[in-house]
């Protein structure tokens, strides 16, 4: 479901610094080439992000759930000099693309890219994270927090988005509980119980919850 009126949604994109020239070409062609674009992060997201991680400045950035490497390098743009971005994602038939447009980007030397099963990849990753970013399969994201978590340094953040689902988080908006909105669920509560974290859920596109380790 929509959030927003459309005239609204342009008036924000308007008056919001715009994406780069790689990021609109990104932009373009997953639209134009990549099953299920309306998983890409976009414009005011992808800015959203962008100033997240200017803001933290961080060493070490983790995203699971790479799609087509849009919010990957709205993040990087943040990204210390001497840090690395590590994202992973499961759909090998976008590697060849992705990795292009890392390289394109001038952040390839900083960006580790893994394809694979993250609840496996996660653990194998020897560092700490100063942002965490999840936007992948619903049903597992209980468990990257748990995964997570303990690799996230003290003021360090956490943003996953979808976490209002189409609204579906209403049961008003639901035909019936399915399981992926039940993860959902229950991912918004692990989080805003967990006494480890500070959080808020912000009504941006389909929801960003943002947490702060303490």
């Amino acid at each position: 479901m929509d959030f927003i009126d459309d005239e609204l949604l342009q008036y924000a994109e308007e008056h919001t610094s715009p994406e780069s020239e790689l990021l609109h070409k990104v932009n373009r062609q997953t639209h134009l080439n990549v099953l299920k674009p309306r998983m890409l992060s976009g414009h005011l997201q992808g800015r959203l992000l962008s100033l997240y991680a200017k803001m933290i400045q961080p060493k070490q950035i983790l995203e699971v759930g790479t799609y087509t490497g849009y919010s990957a390098l709205c993040m990087a743009e943040g990204l210390r000099p001497d840090g690395t971005l590590h994202t992973i994602d499961i759909n090998e038939e976008l590697e060849e693309r992705v990795r292009g447009y890392f390289q394109e980007s001038g952040y390839g030397d900083r960006i580790q890219y893994y394809i694979g099963n993250a609840l496996e990849i996660i653990p194998t990753i020897a560092a700490s994270f100063d942002l965490v970013f999840l936007d992948a399969d619903k049903i597992n994201y209980g468990a990257y927090y748990d995964l997570v978590i303990d690799k996230i340094n003290p003021g360090g953040y956490l943003i996953a988005d979808n976490v209002l689902w189409s609204g579906k988080v209403l049961a008003k908006y639901r035909r019936k509980l399915d399981e992926d909105t039940q993860a959902v669920l229950d991912f918004n509560q692990k989080v805003h119980a967990d006494e480890r974290v500070e959080n808020i859920l912000l009504p941006v596109r389909d929801g960003l919850m943002i947490a702060r380790k303490k």
